[in-house]
């Protein structure tokens, strides 16, 4: 009988033990922690109660009110890239994961760009339109080159200047709307309201433009008919980003910055700048393909005076079209902070 009982016994614990590493399998404890889901609502029947999220842009066709669930690591705080098509964490969520894994690593779509912190530098330039970006950042004093990130960009077309930057913060609360948008000198109003969109009066000297929210705040779509469509997203440096990558990031500054992804329509062979020149069918990089960080060096060819100016040397705004070049359709390219503050890493 004591035979039986000590085998009964060891029949439970094992089956204990296998429902224990189930659990710490597909549900693990880090992932559960109070740390990790800090707020998180439980129902009352114990069930996790996440948040559902949907794109609320019709122009992005397949995935325009298609319903998410916010991921594990963040299953209150997230939003659907539309581009992506697929929910993304907030990046001011304690835990969460914001580095899309594309971004790691380099590979011969993949374009890093330092940039000089409180200075501005040509993205793309082409004869209809033009795009600078102004750099924020800190000096390293163990490197030879600043941290630096994409605070604002400034887009020249037809008769318009466009800015959208994002506003210093001290410190960081995503209900908080740190977006700036100004028109031609004057303020562009956007109600906090997701999926809300301003459009410019029709002219015959300028295409048509649309500014639409991507979310109640922080998050937003510019798209200049027939010429371009620009995502924007306005993310702050993390205390756990800055102690890993040992940014020493304070809490006087977050250093808010954009993440950018870009859809071109018709650009031509002409085209340059810093993005534009990757998109020519004679680009060749210059990057060392075996380097960890491969970077796209000549900042002096696309530096401008002002976040406006289309004085780069590179610059093709307003200049004639060459007649062997033509106008043609192109893949996104998307933009995030870099790796180890490297100002911009783009993917196409």
């Amino acid at each position: 009988m004591a035979n039986l009982h000590r085998l009964m016994g060891f029949k439970l614990s094992f089956w204990v033990m296998i429902v224990v590493m189930i659990v710490l399998i597909f549900f693990p404890w880090q992932s559960l922690s109070s740390s990790a889901l800090p707020g998180l609502e439980i129902k009352a029947d114990n069930r996790l109660n996440f948040r559902r999220v949907r794109c609320r842009l019709p122009f992005f066709g397949r995935c325009f009110l298609m319903w998410f669930t916010c991921p594990l690591a963040c299953p209150t705080s997230c939003f659907v890239d539309c581009n992506l098509c697929r929910p993304v964490c907030s990046c001011n969520y304690p835990g969460a994961v914001c580095q899309d894994p594309r971004f790691v690593g380099g590979d011969g779509n993949t374009f890093f760009f330092h940039g000089q912190k409180d200075r501005n530098f040509c993205l793309v330039s082409d004869p209809n339109f033009h795009i600078n970006a102004h750099f924020i950042g800190k000096r390293n004093p163990s490197l030879k080159r600043d941290f630096t990130w994409v605070q604002s960009i400034g887009i020249v077309f037809g008769s318009h200047n466009l800015l959208v930057g994002a506003k210093r913060a001290s410190t960081w609360d995503d209900r908080v709307d740190h977006l700036n948008v100004i028109l031609d000198g004057a303020p562009v109003s956007l109600p906090a309201k997701e999926g809300y969109t301003w459009r410019s009066l029709a002219a015959a000297s300028s295409p048509a433009l649309s500014i639409s929210r991507t979310g109640e705040t922080n998050g937003l779509t510019v798209e200049v008919e027939n010429n371009f469509r620009i995502t924007m997203t306005v993310v702050p440096i993390t205390a756990e980003e800055s102690r890993v990558h040992g940014y020493n990031i304070t809490d006087d500054d977050r250093f808010a910055h954009l993440e950018l992804g870009f859809k071109f329509y018709n650009l031509t062979d002409f085209v340059d700048g810093v993005l534009g020149q990757t998109y020519r069918k004679n680009y060749v990089s210059k990057a060392r393909a075996d380097a960890v960080m491969p970077v796209m060096g000549g900042a002096n060819k696309y530096a401008t005076s002002s976040i406006f100016a289309t004085d780069c040397l590179v610059s093709r705004f307003g200049q004639p079209l060459p007649a062997t070049s033509n106008g043609h359709g192109l893949e996104s390219l998307l933009c995030k902070s870099g790796i180890e503050g490297s100002g911009m890493v783009c993917r196409k």
